[in-house]
């Protein structure tokens, strides 16, 4: 039998039924009928899809992002893409290729956001290791306010063997490390990588020896790093605007 997965908030359940997945059922408190839910209603009977009000407690109980917003829909497990896929999908979209890759990213909440921002700024996927690293999960989902249904994610055996086939197909890989040229005088045109490493122990030493080229974010105050998914929004959108300047 397939395993079940949540889907838990009213912008992440929108957003799986506009994407046609696959949703065994939804669940809607019975308390909770204003607003977006009525949205959610339309669009699951419009699509067929079932529909179970229950006691808010019971979507308390299987909650596990604590912020069901008294919806959660049971879908089938997420399902990850192949590098190749990723890699294919640029191609076809006649655009230079847009990765991010994450190097143990380990809080959900960080995940989440920076699949938020990927899908802003049109990368065409991102990248986690199999081991060490937070995976998709209704938290992540949650976090991602339905991003997730539109970015790719690919799950990898090694992060230094990814980048040296993303290397093959023409891409430069750029680290973000406090040690390289300021992001913004680097430039982040073409096919590009971006290597966004953990809070705790940024990224590794083999991975940062297989990039190109390391970029960092100047800053002036007491505290000298910043949160994950906030320097990788701000890199994200750097690599934008030069993108969208250099059309």
């Amino acid at each position: 039998m397939e395993e079940l997965a949540n889907i838990e908030g009213r912008n992440p359940v929108i957003e799986a039924i506009k994407n046609n997945r696959e949703i065994d059922k939804i669940m809607i408190s019975n308390s909770a009928k204003e607003g977006s839910i009525k949205k959610i209603i339309g669009m699951a009977k419009e699509n067929n899809l079932v529909i179970q009000y229950v006691d808010k407690n019971k979507l308390d109980e299987i909650s596990t992002s604590h912020s069901h917003q008294g919806v959660i829909a049971q879908v089938s497990e997420y399902k990850y893409h192949e590098l190749d896929e990723l890699i294919e999908s640029a191609k076809k979209q006649g655009e230079d290729p847009f990765f991010i890759i994450l190097d143990e990213i380990t809080d959900p909440h960080n995940l989440g956001s920076i699949i938020r921002t990927a899908d802003a700024v049109g990368a065409h996927g991102v990248i986690i290791p199999k081991r060490r690293s937070v995976h998709i999960t209704p938290v992540v989902a949650k976090a991602s306010a339905g991003a997730v249904e539109y970015v790719p994610v690919c799950k990898v055996t090694n992060i230094v063997n990814t980048i040296k086939r993303l290397k093959e197909e023409g891409l430069w890989i750029a680290a973000a490390d406090m040690d390289g040229q300021t992001f913004y005088e680097q430039n982040l045109t073409g096919p590009l990588g971006l290597v966004i490493g953990s809070e705790g122990f940024g990224i590794s030493r083999l991975v940062k020896q297989n990039c190109d080229y390391i970029v960092k974010m100047p800053m002036i105050g007491n505290v000298t790093s910043l949160n994950a998914s906030v320097a990788g929004g701000i890199l994200l959108y750097e690599v934008f605007r030069q993108r969208i300047g250099k059309k």
